[in-house]
């Protein structure tokens, strides 16, 4: 049964105003974005790097299978060009935009230039099909490079090439050549730091375990149960410094795992050596990288105090920045050359700093550059270590020791 004319009225009457309400939304938040603009040339600019950063999300992981087609897609509007198709070294990856029955051929004519690296400007004879309506005319096929190596092919369809169209082909493919080995320098880099946390695991073993053995063995006839539990700590500590699994842990595991260390050195060191601890309960459960701050600790102990008449102090501190969480660790120790920690961090040298170039490298790596160590330190006034990293980092997740 149709709707009678006063529910129709009423359905009029309630949906006008919502209509009005939306279309004036709209009218306002163009009227804004207009006035955001002072002229036409600051909103192409605009358009532009906004399309150029959409594309940039989907070659994250380099010009794949899954992504290419999305990028395709913005890479056409960088372009305007009728088609555009993305070829990889083996297949088409993508096509967007019209005269699909074009796309079983473009692998075919990008073959030149993925062997020979060079754009090619191919014309109606090799490109046109029997269509009067097909505004496909010309293909410019321009290579995209990573590595000096050529990795795929952009090409770009339109009804005519002008050498402007040319050289802004080029110049898109070299931006996608620069996202592609941004994408590859991340495993690269990832494999990098993996193989520095295995040279860091590599340092901490002759470095630690023959002084912690002999301090063990200097209790076992004069204090046995020290001995065992001392030797408890050390089990401990080396089954965390040497474990497998993930890169990150919680900051409660590695804290924990410190007292082991500290636990150690204060059988050797005896009275000298101070320790005091300040952690905030609400960081415990974030995620540091694994291994982070022992090293930290470990610099403090043997390059602040071991060479400090009298008693030294070391304090570790966790304190809580709202969305980010700030740890320090500071000694009343010599002190080190600002010029040569420098150095260290920046790689020129290796130091005598235990893992302090190796922490900061890993840290970068984690959360960004903004993230490194920042050390303050002078001959004769101790040192002073502090890192941040954030509370909540959805990519990033502690593994269970």
């Amino acid at each position: 049964m149709p709707p009678s004319i006063d529910l129709v009225a009423l359905a009029i009457a309630i949906a006008a105003p919502i209509a009005l309400m939306t279309l004036a939304w709209a009218f306002t938040r163009a009227s804004r974005r207009r006035q955001e603009f002072t002229s036409p040339v600051d909103r192409q600019t605009y358009e532009t790097l906004h399309t150029a950063s959409r594309a940039a999300r989907h070659l994250q992981k380099g010009l794949t299978a899954e992504g290419a087609p999305k990028v395709a897609k913005h890479l056409r509007t960088l372009l305007g060009t009728q088609a555009l198709a993305l070829c990889g070294s083996t297949s088409t990856l993508a096509w967007d935009g019209t005269g699909t029955h074009h796309r079983d051929q473009v692998w075919r004519l990008a073959s030149e230039v993925l062997t020979s690296g060079h754009t090619v400007v191919l014309g109606a004879k090799e490109v046109a099909c029997g269509d009067p309506t097909c505004p496909i005319r010309t293909a410019i096929l321009v290579p995209v490079i990573s590595d000096e190596r050529v990795v795929a092919a952009l090409a770009a369809y339109g009804p005519a090439a002008s050498p402007g169209l040319v050289r802004a082909t080029e110049e898109v493919a070299g931006w996608v050549s620069t996202q592609v080995e941004l994408a590859d320098l991340g495993p690269q880099r990832s494999r990098v730091v993996e193989a520095e946390l295995r040279a860091l695991r590599a340092q901490i073993s002759p470095h630690f375990i023959y002084n912690s053995l002999a301090a063990i063995a200097s209790f076992v006839r004069t204090d046995p149960d020290r001995a065992r539990d001392l030797l408890l700590e050390f089990a401990d500590f080396t089954r965390y410094a040497f474990r497998r699994g993930g890169t990150f842990t919680t900051l409660a595991e590695e804290l924990g795992n410190i007292e082991h260390y500290l636990a150690l050195e204060q059988a050797r060191f005896g009275d000298r050596l101070q320790v005091s601890l300040l952690v905030a309960p609400e960081v415990l459960s974030i995620a540091v990288p694994y291994l982070a701050i022992q090293p930290l600790v470990e610099n403090a102990v043997h390059h602040g105090l071991e060479s400090k008449e009298g008693v030294g102090h070391v304090s570790i501190t966790a304190s809580d920045l709202g969305s980010e969480a700030e740890i320090v660790v500071e000694d009343d120790g010599i002190g080190s050359d600002p010029d040569v920690v420098r150095a260290v961090l920046a790689g020129v040298q290796s130091g005598d700093s235990v893992g302090l170039g190796n922490v900061d490298a890993r840290l970068r790596q984690a959360y960004g550059d903004d993230h490194g160590l920042v050390v303050e330190t002078a001959p004769g006034a101790g040192t002073r270590v502090t890192f941040r990293v954030p509370k909540f980092a959805p990519d990033i997740q502690p593994s269970s020791s």
